[in-house]
C-alpha cells in the first residue's frame, strides 16, 4: 500500500538566507539531487546569479544540517518530508512550491512492500491504503520508469488532484551540464483506478521524450 501523502515539496534550509534572491555575492547551495541542480539553476539564471554555485551535498540528514551550519553551505534543499517526519520542521526557512521547484516521483510518500502470496498482510495493511496518494504516486512513477529513472537523473514528475475531479501531472527533465532549456510537459485525466494513474504516466512521459527529454542509455 501507499500511506496517505506527506509533504512533497522541497525546503529551503538556511540560518542566513530567506531564499534564492538573498543569496550573498558567491554564495554556495548544496542539493544531492540533479532534479534540484537544473530547476535551482533555472532559477538562477532567471535571478541573473551566475555567481551562484552549487555543490554537491553528501550524508544522512544530520550530516547535511551540520554541513550547513559549519558554514560549507550558505543554504541546502532538502525533502520538506524528511525534515518533517523528524521533528526538524522548525530548520525550514521556506517552502518551494511545485511551480518552482518540481518534486521527484513519489517524494514525501512511503509505501509497503510485502510477497505476493501473504494475503494476510495484503488484508491487514488495506486500512493503511491511501487511494488518492496512491494514484498520485503510480502516475508520477510511471513517468519516472517510463524514463529509465533514478536517483540520479535530472527528472521530477509531480501529480495533484484538480478541483474539477481530474488528476493532473506534470514533469521535467533537465541537461545537469546546461547544454538546453528545462523541459517541461504536463497531462491530465479522470483518473478511478492504478492502471488509469499510469496510462496517464506513459502519455506525460512519452510527450517529454517528443520535446526533447533524453532517456538514459541503456546497459549492455
Amino acid at each position: 500500500c501507499v500511506m496517505e501523502r506527506e509533504d512533497p515539496r522541497d525546503a529551503w534550509v538556511s540560518p542566513h538566507c530567506a531564499g534564492l534572491a538573498e543569496l550573498p555575492a558567491n554564495a554556495v547551495v548544496g542539493t544531492s539531487s540533479l532534479r534540484r541542480l537544473v530547476l535551482l539553476r533555472e532559477s538562477l539564471d532567471r535571478l541573473g546569479r551566475g555567481d551562484v554555485r552549487i555543490e554537491p551535498l553528501r550524508g544522512n540528514l544530520d550530516t547535511r544540517l551540520r554541513k550547513l551550519d559549519e558554514g560549507q553551505y550558505h543554504a541546502i534543499v532538502l525533502a520538506a518530508a524528511g525534515l518533517k517526519r523528524l521533528g526538524l520542521g522548525e530548520r525550514i526557512r521556506h517552502i518551494f512550491e511545485p511551480a518552482d521547484s518540481l518534486p521527484a516521483a513519489g517524494q514525501g510518500a512511503l509505501g509497503i512492500e510485502v510477497r505476493a502470496d501473504r494475503q494476510d498482510l495484503i488484508d491487514a495493511l488495506a486500512p493503511l491504503a491511501h487511494t488518492a496518494s496512491w494514484q498520485r504516486v503510480a502516475a508520477e512513477r510511471t513517468v519516472s520508469r517510463a524514463m529509465g529513472g533514478s536517483c540520479s537523473m535530472p527528472l521530477a514528475a509531480y501529480a495533484d488532484w484538480q478541483a474539477d475531479g481530474t488528476l493532473r501531472l506534470e514533469a521535467a527533465w533537465g541537461d545537469p551540464e546546461g547544454r538546453q532549456a528545462v523541459v517541461r510537459v504536463n497531462g491530465q485525466a479522470r483518473v478511478q483506478t492504478l492502471a488509469e494513474a499510469e496510462a496517464l504516466g506513459q502519455r506525460v512521459a512519452a510527450d517529454l521524450r517528443a520535446a526533447g527529454a533524453t532517456p538514459p542509455p541503456v546497459e549492455a
